[in-house]
């Protein structure tokens, strides 16, 4: 497409550039702003003239200068060689900018978002003469060792097959199938453009009735979140978003991860990308890597790319849906792309809403989660997309603008809290404020696929600790020896349930993932351990005694002792605690015996 000159700078506030002159511009249309030539898109037109946000830093732009009108919208490229990337907000790849550029990344850097030179072994899957519908698929790529890549026919093409290459080794712009409908000729490659704030098509919503398993005991368990949903991790500085976010990355059952970090500290991204390219698939033993992409945008980075990096990694995301995968997006942090939206709204002198965001605030945090779900794909094969999305309130407000209308839009709430990060209680996810509505939609599957009574026993959990919270109030005001027995057997089988099942230690290799299977056995033994406790006191044997016999810390470390994939050692365990308190009521009841005498 050809490139004209359609106006000139007028005035610069930042990203904000305002541009006068011929100027038949459209709204979202990219341009290319100064001699630069640096990235920027329409997002107001005016009579006189139009607004452009530059996703570039504007440093030594200068009123008069040229923009250039592309005559299409912001895109990203889709094709072989996304994932195992890094990418900036705006899909520009970060390892080969930085190997022609240096550490920082030159101004109106131009280089092909995905390798155009390299060769994929392509393996075509129509033959002249199919019919072909948008998202069939015409050819398989082994992008990776973990992930096939599935080359489809764009939204919107459609046609006759009229040529076709053999299988072989192909750059992506090699094409591969020529098309026909009618007089139109469609040439389609490996890669084809999508605009990133429009949603890909799909046939259909399907309901999201299926976990993402993360092997997290406290989010499985306690907090469930479905394929395709979308959940908020906040919690202020320091209680663990990231990591959390690691390790929802490294264990979840998503096919692709797509990490964009958005806006955060350099020295956070640096250890992301650090630590991703070392971390193993525990599927296959491989790097995980080969079936992630990391889109790294740092606090220091213009604001404007940040505000794109979040459509961008959901833009992504779709497409690996498209093709029948589930993937999950974790965005980190939300509060931060919000931030953006403020700087962004403020220089171009839009009336502030609560805090100074933009009063559009609450749609497009919609627009954003709204792009997760469990779908038919065009292609008729089930796809996914989960979000979490950290939330990051100043001073751990919870009741700030973000994180409130954060909350309309989700449906698991992972509420951080930093009392619990302090104490080292990993993840630090407060029970009491956490919350997830998928719990409902879930129950026939953990019932089906682990046990009968899995919600029974889940909603046991939930009260014990309920009870504690409330009981735990009192203790405040008068202590917890004049509490009675009943009260105290409480307060001891929560602690059992905080140490021994919702605090997990990430670097132990038998409680960093934890099967649900494993996670129904051990609530079953805290249930007995408490049930057969309860009996015991209710015949006035006082929780001290009981405690002393150690039974309660062997619960507790049984998250240690006993292997993920041996289940018969819960047998054993339950056993154990019915053979040591059966001890207790005969001892108790004879030294009871031998004193009424």
């Amino acid at each position: 497409m050809g490139e004209t000159s359609q106006g000139t700078i007028y005035g610069i506030n930042g990203p904000v550039v305002r541009v006068r002159g011929d100027h038949p511009f459209q709204m979202m249309e990219m341009v290319l702003v100064g001699h630069e030539r640096l990235i920027g898109e329409v997002i107001r037109i005016l009579e006189d003239e139009t607004i452009v946000q530059v996703y570039e830093n504007t440093t030594g732009l200068r009123p008069g200068e040229p923009v250039i009108s592309t005559g299409r919208p912001l895109t990203v490229k889709l094709g072989p060689g996304i994932i195992g990337n890094i990418f900036d907000g705006i899909e520009r790849p970060l390892t080969s900018i930085a190997e022609k550029t240096g550490p920082f990344i030159g101004r109106g850097t131009v280089m092909d978002n995905l390798d155009a030179e390299k060769l994929w072994d392509v393996r075509i899957l129509v033959r002249s003469g199919h019919i072909l519908k948008p998202g069939r698929v015409i050819a398989e790529v082994q992008e990776t060792p973990s992930v096939v890549h599935r080359i489809m026919v764009p939204p919107g093409i459609e046609g006759v097959v009229d040529e076709v290459v053999k299988d072989g080794r192909y750059p992506i712009t090699k094409p591969l199938v020529r098309i026909k409908n009618g007089k139109a000729i469609h040439d389609l490659t490996m890669v084809h453009e999508w605009p990133v704030r429009i949603p890909r098509p799909y046939s259909r919503r399907l309901p999201t009735n299926e976990p993402l398993v993360t092997g997290q005991r406290v989010i499985d368990s306690l907090f469930p979140m479905a394929k395709g949903g979308a959940a908020a991790i906040p919690g202020g500085f320091g209680t663990g978003k990231t990591l959390t976010q690691h390790q929802l990355a490294k264990w979840s059952d998503a096919d692709i991860i797509v990490y964009v970090g958005c806006g955060e500290r350099g020295n956070e991204i640096t250890e992301v990308l650090e630590d991703f390219p070392k971390l193993i698939d525990p599927r296959n033993n491989r790097p995980l890597m080969e079936r992630t992409v990391l889109i790294a945008n740092t606090s220091n980075m213009p604001v404007a790319a940040r505000e794109a990096s979040i459509y961008t990694g959901i833009t992504l995301a779709e497409y690996y849906r498209d093709m029948g995968y589930h993937v999950a997006v974790m965005a980190d942090s939300t509060s931060r792309w919000a931030e953006a939206l403020r700087e962004i709204s403020g220089r171009l002198e839009e009336m502030p809403a609560e805090e100074g965001f933009p009063a559009y605030l609450p749609s497009r945090l919609s627009e954003f989660y709204e792009r997760a779900g469990m779908v038919e794909t065009l292609n008729a094969s089930t796809g996914s997309i989960s979000i979490i999305g950290a939330v990051s309130p100043q001073g751990g407000d919870f009741s700030e603008p973000v994180t409130q209308n954060t909350k309309r839009f989700i449906r698991c709430f992972w509420a951080l809290d930093k009392s619990l990060a302090y104490t080292r209680h990993y993840p630090a996810i407060n029970w009491t404020d956490s919350y997830s509505e998928y719990t409902e939609d879930l129950r026939d599957w953990y019932n089906k696929n682990t046990a009968p009574d899995f919600m029974e026993k889940r909603e046991r959990i939930s009260r014990i600790l309920q009870e504690e919270s409330k009981l735990l109030e009192i203790v405040k005001l008068i202590g917890s020896d004049i509490l009675p027995d009943e009260q105290k057997l409480v307060l001891e089988s929560a602690r059992v349930i905080r140490q021994g099942f919702l605090q997990q230690n990430a670097y132990h290799e038998q409680d960093t993932y934890v099967p649900i299977i494993k996670q129904y056995h051990m609530m079953k033994s805290v249930l007995r351990l408490h049930d057969q406790a309860a009996k015991l006191v209710a015949k006035g044997i006082p929780v001290s005694v009981i405690r002393k016999t150690g039974v309660f810390e062997e619960v507790v470390k049984a998250k240690y002792t006993i292997p993920n994939d041996d289940m018969e050692a819960f047998e054993e365990l339950d056993s154990r605690i019915e053979s040591v308190l059966s001890g207790i009521d005969e001892d108790y009841s004879g030294t009871e015996r031998r004193r009424h005498a």
